[in-house]
């Protein structure tokens, strides 16, 4: 098992303490992902949110293709299901990914398609936890949308499961979703009951938001698409369910209870100073 690092860090590390050969590189950059890729038969592509993404899938997509691998099994985003050549969204990568799924349909490549919807990590942990530490609230920017979170680390079980035996999966796409939609008054009971204190969901304004992640230095690129995610919430575009989980791992996804549980120190309530 080979794995493509950006840079050398602690999580490299682990890397290797799972077994794997890691090649430090970038997914833009041709000799890199000739080091990646060259006597690997089956390869997984997934890249953060970030303006590059379609140069960097065309770019290892070339690559594959030169050393004829078995299965490219491509990390996509659910939303793309409701995308066509006349239909959009206002995030820039939603674009980025409809184009680069159609540059490998092109490809000949024998590609496999996975889109997760919503990621907990993201909105509910990442984003929600300093609301969550702070004043006991799930601040976030959804109205009265549902949506129907999944654990990165189920997607990761979903991949493993294809890689594992790719010829079944070859040209198939599986949308992924957590075991339930709900909205956020119902994910803030949940929170409620696995931190044990209540906690409550504020529809915060989606300009004032935004303008908050640009204050914590959060590319431009990322927060169209963070914002343009939170109003298709609103508007009702990610209340999807599939049981695809299920029947590509035989297990049931994270609930959202489990993970608030599984991150309970990362939304512990800040203590008074001390002297």
């Amino acid at each position: 098992m080979r794995a493509l690092v950006r840079r050398e860090d602690e999580r490299a590390e682990a890397l290797r303490r799972l077994g794997a050969e890691v090649v430090e590189g970038d997914l833009t950059d041709l000799a890199s992902m000739h080091r990646a890729i060259e006597g690997c038969g089956r390869v997984y592509f997934g890249m953060s949110v970030s303006a590059a993404y379609l140069e960097a899938t065309i770019n290892t997509a070339a690559v594959v293709r030169h050393y004829g691998v078995e299965a490219f099994v491509n990390m996509s985003q659910m939303t793309v299901t409701q995308m066509s050549i006349s239909e959009t969204t206002d995030s820039p990568q939603h674009k980025l990914h409809w184009l680069a799924e159609q540059a490998l349909s092109w490809s000949g490549l024998p590609v496999v398609t996975v889109r997760p919807t919503v990621f907990l990590e993201g909105f509910f942990l990442q984003l929600a936890a300093p609301g969550v530490r702070a004043s006991d609230e799930l601040a976030l920017p959804m109205g009265g949308g549902k949506t129907s979170p999944i654990s990165a680390v189920d997607v990761a079980r979903a991949v493993a499961v294809i890689l594992d035996d790719p010829a079944p999966h070859i040209g198939q796409i599986y949308d992924l979703t957590g075991p339930e939609s709900a909205d956020l008054d119902h994910y803030a009971r949940v929170f409620s009951e696995a931190l044990g204190r209540p906690i409550r969901y504020r529809d915060v304004p989606l300009p004032a938001w935004s303008e908050g992640l640009r204050q914590a230095r959060f590319p431009e690129h990322v927060v169209r698409h963070l914002s343009a995610m939170a109003e298709l919430t609103k508007q009702g575009r990610y209340d999807r369910m599939t049981d695809t989980m299920c029947k590509l791992t035989g297990e049931a996804p994270t609930n959202m209870r489990d993970f608030v549980k599984l991150h309970a120190a990362e939304f512990k309530q800040r203590g008074p100073a001390h002297s």
